[in-house]
């Protein structure tokens, strides 16, 4: 009886193991409730000066192993109607139907393909970005922040990182040239 109740635990734990393992993830929600986590870009202005802007509502999550970069992924939907650059009629502007088309395409996103190790702090993060209902791959620079404890008894993990997009393969009517993107990301592990 004991060696038919052990060969029942070792199927039901060879069963259910994997199932385990992949609730186990390293599951992290993008902290924008704590406003830890910024969707920034940057526009030359005439070729004179930097605009700079940002998305007030975004989320998203991220999944980071440091030991298998197969297991990295990212999902972030931005709010295209969040835009804020410092100045409100710009804003109106920018949302308009020459730049981001905010009344047709609200939103953006970006889904992960592919996450590489480059070093201890850097990494390439290759994705699909949608923005104006165009979905092109780009390439982000990864810094990697850090990560650690928190005061409230959770574990965080924070990053950075860069592309530099043409607006015009997006669809984007106005002359605008290149944008650079900044997504400053600290995550909270999921329980």
């Amino acid at each position: 009886m004991i060696q038919q109740l052990k060969k029942v635990v070792m199927c039901a734990a060879l069963v259910f193991a994997p199932s385990a393992l992949v609730s186990a993830e390293n599951i992290y929600t993008i902290d924008t409730q704590g406003a830890h986590a910024f969707v920034q870009f940057r526009v030359k202005h005439l070729g004179y000066s930097w605009l700079y802007g940002h998305f007030d509502r975004f989320d998203g999550e991220f999944v980071y192993d440091a030991k298998d970069d197969s297991k990295n992924k990212v999902s972030v939907t931005v709010d295209v109607t969040s835009l804020d650059s410092n100045h409100g009629e710009r804003d109106k502007h920018l949302k308009g139907k020459k730049y981001l088309n905010a009344g047709k395409y609200a939103k953006a996103t970006f889904e992960s393909t592919k996450y590489e190790t480059l070093s201890e702090k850097k990494a390439k993060l290759t994705g699909n970005l949608t923005l104006l209902g165009v979905t092109k791959e780009i390439v982000l620079d990864v810094d990697l922040i850090g990560g650690g404890d928190d005061p409230w008894g959770g574990y965080r993990q924070g990053f950075e990182g860069k592309a530099t997009i043409s607006a015009a393969d997006f669809g984007i009517a106005a002359s605008v040239g290149e944008v650079e993107l900044i997504w400053s990301v600290e995550g909270i592990l999921k329980d």
